[in-house]
C-alpha cells in the first residue's frame, strides 16, 4: 500500500515521459505539446486530468472524437483556437468546453499565437473507448489490455 501523496504544485509535476502514443507520421504533428498527468499523481482510476502546454504552433491532438469518453477542457492561460466541424473559435483564459462521448464532431486545440497556451483536460476512463480522426487515416480502439491500438481506417495496424 503506497503512501497517499499530499497536495502538489501542478506546474511542477514532471511531464509524461512519452510525448505521444500516436504512430508516425502522426506523432511528429503534436511536437511542442507537453502533458503533465495530474490525476496519475494521486492514482485516480475513474478519470484523468492533464495540465497541457502547447508551444506556439503546436496542437493538442489530431482532430478527433471519442466513442465513449467525455472530455472537458479549461483554458488557464494563452489563446488557443478550437477547431471543430463548425470551424475555428478563438478561446481565452477562463473559457471551457465539453465534448460528449459519441458526438461525431472532431475537435482539437491549435496554438496559432506567439505565447504558450496552458489548459486542463479532464476525461473519463470508461472501458471500450475508441477514437475517430476525421482528417486522417487513423482510428484507435481500447484493447482488452487497456492499451490503445492504432489502425488505418481499413483496420490494418500501423507498424
Amino acid at each position: 500500500h503506497m503512501a497517499k501523496p499530499g497536495p502538489v504544485v501542478a506546474s511542477e509535476v514532471p511531464p509524461r515521459a512519452k510525448a505521444s502514443n500516436y504512430p508516425e507520421p502522426f506523432a511528429a504533428r503534436v511536437a511542442g505539446r507537453r502533458k503533465q498527468a495530474l490525476g496519475d499523481v494521486f492514482g485516480l482510476n475513474s478519470f484523468g486530468v492533464n495540465r497541457t502546454t502547447l508551444k506556439p504552433g503546436a496542437m493538442s491532438a489530431l482532430r478527433h472524437w471519442h466513442g465513449v469518453q467525455d472530455e472537458f477542457v479549461y483554458v488557464l492561460s494563452g489563446h488557443p483556437t478550437l477547431v471543430t466541424d463548425a470551424g475555428e473559435t478563438p478561446l481565452h483564459p477562463g473559457m471551457c468546453m465539453g465534448f460528449r462521448g459519441g458526438d461525431p464532431d472532431g475537435h482539437h486545440l491549435v496554438n496559432w499565437s506567439a505565447e504558450d497556451v496552458v489548459y486542463l483536460e479532464i476525461g473519463d476512463r470508461l472501458p471500450g473507448d475508441s477514437g475517430e480522426y476525421p482528417d486522417d487515416d487513423l482510428r484507435v480502439a481500447m484493447g482488452p489490455d487497456g492499451k490503445w491500438q492504432y489502425t488505418h481506417k481499413d483496420g490494418t495496424p500501423y507498424e
